[in-house]
């Protein structure tokens, strides 16, 4: 790559404005020149005049990615116990201290204005090294990997674009509406709210969008946009915010011809817009294999090919290896790949390996390996890598990082209405409030007028107190426990590309849910309060409701904790269906006199403090009963239902529960920073 302006140039005619509040403006007239390139050669020009489609937005900073050399391993296990045992690893790809080598030693290159395709078999390496790229993968890997000459760094973040190979977007929204509450949380707060709705509505205008822009994203099991149209989202979802650098995980999975060509078409304008764009693909067509400016080949983690897209059959001409008939040129790249080398002519040193060896296809994966690092890394490394460097004003930009573009409060306010909008069909359920609603009738009709005036009929209400209890505990842990495991991939993805404050996003969660917490459960008690009988006071109805919503708060908060623990809905259904095993039975129903050594349980449980708080506001202890006894009438504190509680004892258990409430919530937030920080998509 030869940068043919000096940076003297460049920094004498270019005007750059940092701004600390929102990151870098870019109001650089370099940036009106195209970073396009040369489709026969391997430069990266920047003197020709080119007219972004965005006309009213600055162009983004352009970025020249650089990887020299890169290797990546992952720890099998599997393979390590085999090592420890036999001392012998028979597996090619296999150190001896249990590591497997996905990539080894890719080197290439490009820049702004270009199109680089990653080709090559299933399980080569290419997402991987696409992930790498777009620093979501760090551990265990070596090598180079620059972007304008500067190593990968939390500036670098919020420039990249990702779009995965599975669209991540919440399926409940529109495409419109996903849209704009990606433009409101990540497009620079001097811009207007008019100016963000007209971006949105370009970007819509731009991928052909209109037609599904009120309909449903879906995925999973609701229903929504076609796959295309999908994949036209997740990609305006990320270029909505202008990346320098898009990167695209099989964009094209799924997709037929016309669609995956009319993709490739917007994703030439992306590049031409002044943007770096890499791709993996699968197995293009003729037509799309000539839309790309560059092409890695990799085989078995090694690179086979690196160059101009267009001069890849004359590279493999030269080494006299030709299709024998008329072939799909990425047909025809893969199979070569592979070793897969039938209808395909080779030169006579590999023809005579064909025919005697079993192994061939893994000879001939070898030799065309071994021409790629005699004939063409040498050339890269020297005209790319060795002899050129950009300009220094781009290595400046790349590293002043940007500020949240937005307040706490304003990302608040934005992901509070997204989160809402999201899960309010799961709040407003019908099922869910006949569930709620028919319980409390069955309940109220089975303790119909309940009252205390004989030991049988005391211990029958305090059970109904405990069954509700458990209804509300068992509802609230289990409708809270999923959602962290669900909303994962999410959640990964956008704390990935700094979308929003990880705070912000807890909070909106848990005060969103808490509609459901509060809501069902005040109805639910209304209902069985005075059905089954309760004391027709005021305050101790009042208390009783407030005692159920703190319970169903609390189970809410250790539901979300338990699933941010394990970020897995299976590992968390069994973890949590444990917890409330443990719980029910030291919640101060069935055993109320628990062993010493086993009574440290209880302490945990809030289930226990809940039911112990419900009895001292239902009740008081110098309260008459089963007067029509022989002994007459007895205090309820004598009764052999409050053993264990001393009715006229204080609510210290009111304060237990609000700390247990705020610290489950507290450790669920420090759980979700642990475990998505090293969450990979």
């Amino acid at each position: 790559m030869e940068i043919k302006r000096s940076t003297e140039e460049l920094e004498d005619n270019h005007v750059m404005q940092i701004s600390g509040s929102n990151g870098i403006v870019h109001n650089m007239e370099f940036m009106s020149q195209a970073y396009l390139r040369n489709q026969y050669s391997s430069e990266i020009d920047i003197h020709e005049e080119f007219v972004s489609p965005y006309p009213h937005e600055d162009a983004p900073l352009p970025i020249f990615l650089k990887f020299e050399d890169v290797e990546y391993k992952v720890r099998n296990i599997q393979a390590s116990l085999k090592t420890m045992v036999s001392k012998v690893v028979t597996h090619t790809n296999q150190d001896p201290d249990g590591y497997k080598h996905i990539l080894k030693g890719i080197t290439g290159s490009t820049g702004p204005g270009e199109i680089l395709a990653l080709m090559g078999p299933s399980g080569s390496g290419k997402t991987t090294l696409l992930k790498i790229m777009g620093g979501r993968l760090t551990d265990n890997v070596k090598g180079k990997l620059t972007y304008n000459d500067i190593p990968y760094s939390p500036s670098v973040k919020r420039r990249i674009g990702f779009v995965t190979q599975d669209d991540v977007l919440l399926p409940q929204l529109t495409v419109e509406e996903t849209l704009a509450f990606a433009a409101f949380l990540r497009l620079p707060s001097n811009m207007s709210k008019e100016q963000k709705y007209a971006k949105v509505e370009m970007i819509i205008k731009e991928l052909g969008l209109e037609r599904c822009r009120h309909t449903r994203v879906g995925g999973g099991f609701v229903k929504g946009i076609s796959g295309g149209e999908r994949k036209r989202t997740s990609i305006a979802y990320e270029i909505l915010v202008d990346p320098s650098l898009l990167l695209l995980d099989e964009p094209t999975s799924g997709l037929d011809s016309t669609s995956a060509t009319k993709l490739l078409h917007i994703l030439q304008g992306v590049a031409k817009a002044g943007r770096t764009v890499i791709t993996t693909i699968h197995q293009p067509s003729s037509r799309m294999f000539h839309m790309f400016d560059k092409l890695l080949l990799i085989s078995e983690g090694h690179p086979a090919y690196y160059g101009k897209a267009r001069e890849a059959m004359e590279y493999f001409s030269s080494l006299r290896i030709l299709p024998e008939i008329a072939m799909n040129p990425a047909e025809f790249l893969l199979d070569l790949a592979t070793g897969q080398v039938s209808d395909i002519s080779l030169p006579e040193e590999l023809l005579a390996t064909k025919t005697s060896q079993p192994d061939s296809e893994n000879v001939i994966v070898k030799y065309l390996q071994l021409r790629y690092k005699t004939d063409l890394e040498p050339k890269e490394k020297e005209e790319n890598h060795r002899n050129t460097k950009a300009p220094e004003h781009l290595q400046i930009a790349i590293q002043v990082k940007k500020d949240w573009t937005l307040s706490w409060w304003d990302q608040f306010m934005i992901i509070f209405r997204r989160t809402f909008r999201e899960r309010r069909r799961d709040y407003f359920d019908m099922l869910r409030l006949v569930q709620s609603l028919g319980v409390a009738v069955v309940l109220g009709l089975l303790w119909w007028k309940s009252k205390t005036d004989t030991e049988a009929h005391l211990r029958d209400q305090v059970g109904l107190m405990f069954y509700i209890c458990i209804f509300w505990t068992s509802s609230s842990l289990f409708g809270a426990v999923y959602v962290f495991p669900f909303e994962k991939i999410y959640l990964v993805k956008e704390r990935k590309a700094d979308m929003y404050r990880l705070s912000v996003y807890y909070v909106c969660s848990t005060l969103c849910d808490m509609v459901a917490h509060v809501l069902y459960p005040t109805f639910f008690m209304i209902i069985v309060y005075f059905m089954a009988g309760f004391s027709r006071t005021v305050p101790c109805f009042l208390f009783t409701v407030l005692t159920i919503l703190l319970i169903a708060i609390t189970s809410q908060g250790a539901g979300e904790f338990l699933g941010a623990s394990v970020l897995s809905i299976k590992r968390a259904g069994m973890i949590a269906s444990l917890v409330l095993m443990m719980f029910l039975l030291t919640g101060g129903y069935y055993v109320q006199h628990i062993p010493k050594f086993m009574q440290w349980l209880k302490y945990l449980s809030f289930m226990h403090y809940g039911f112990r708080l419900l009895l001292k506001v239902q009740y008081t202890g110098d309260q008459v009963f089963d007067c029509a006894s022989k002994g007459g009438c007895r205090t309820l504190q004598s009764s052999s239902s409050f053993d264990t509680v001393n009715l006229n004892g204080g609510l210290e258990e009111l304060w237990v529960l609000l700390g247990m409430a705020f610290g489950y919530r507290l450790c669920t937030y420090f759980c979700l920073r642990k475990k998505i920080s090293i969450c990979h998509l």
